[in-house]
């Protein structure tokens, strides 16, 4: 596909969605490293061997919480309570020191990022990552200037899959689900999206729990952000 060139949009053309919303890690940011060396670090603090990188990804995707849980009983032994809470307190004391160390942007993340703005959109984060972690990555990876709304995963009472968040996001940017578009890479993306009433695209190089992307139940799979924004453009969306 060449490159999307965004100066070609003209206001006749301007796309039909008020509001963008996108996932944070696996379809802006690739985060697996940093997540799994704060992982594994938590592993070793608890007597544990190292998980490869790749088992680790596919426990990302419904927050912290699932992560340390997860990595946990991959040994074969539902963790205690207690457990959960000790691993939780040394994943995030690690996580704190590595957030962003060794992440990097997806390809054509800042060039999707302009096309939509320059499409008039109002751009937010929905993440299930917590809020001490979502702003300093974002910072970090020079993305915080993008986004009028950033809805973490302490932000409501419910996280993804849960609509929730999505209609909090809405809120925010004064628009109607019915105006909005959802991008991630993952079922907890599709399924809230879905939920919302909210249209969404999946990227299919994120983390979706190690399952094949094709699977979800999404409008369709775009390669990149920039084609996402393609797709956008070329919507005849009529909103409610």
């Amino acid at each position: 596909m060449p490159p999307f060139d965004a100066s070609t949009l003209t206001l006749h053309s301007i796309m039909h969605f008020a509001g963008i919303l996108f996932d944070l890690d696996g379809t802006l940011v690739h985060t697996i490293p940093d997540l799994a060396d704060a992982a594994n670090a938590m592993r070793q603090d608890m007597g544990l061997v190292p998980l490869p990188e790749s088992l680790i990804a596919t426990f990302v995707g419904k927050g912290v919480e699932q992560l340390v849980i997860r990595t946990l009983s991959h040994d074969g032994q539902a963790p205690s309570v207690d457990q959960v809470m000790r691993g939780l307190a040394r994943f995030q004391d690690h996580y704190r020191a590595l957030n962003g160390r060794n992440s990097r942007l997806f390809p054509g993340v800042v060039a999707g990022l302009e096309a939509f703005r320059s499409q008039g959109a109002r751009l937010a984060v929905v993440t299930n990552k917590g809020s001490d972690f979502t702003a300093p990555l974002l910072r970090h990876m020079g993305l915080e200037a993008y986004f009028d709304v950033i809805v973490c995963g302490d932000t409501c009472e419910r996280k993804k899959p849960d609509p929730m968040p999505l209609f909090h996001a809405c809120d925010l940017l004064d628009i109607r689900p019915a105006q909005a578009l959802f991008i991630g890479d993952s079922i907890n993306d599709a399924l809230a999206a879905q939920a919302a009433g909210i249209r969404v695209l999946a990227l299919p190089y994120g983390y979706n729990e190690g399952q094949p992307v094709q699977s979800l139940p999404v409008d369709a799979i775009v390669d990149s952000l920039i084609e996402a924004a393609q797709w956008a453009a070329d919507q005849t969306a009529q909103f409610a």
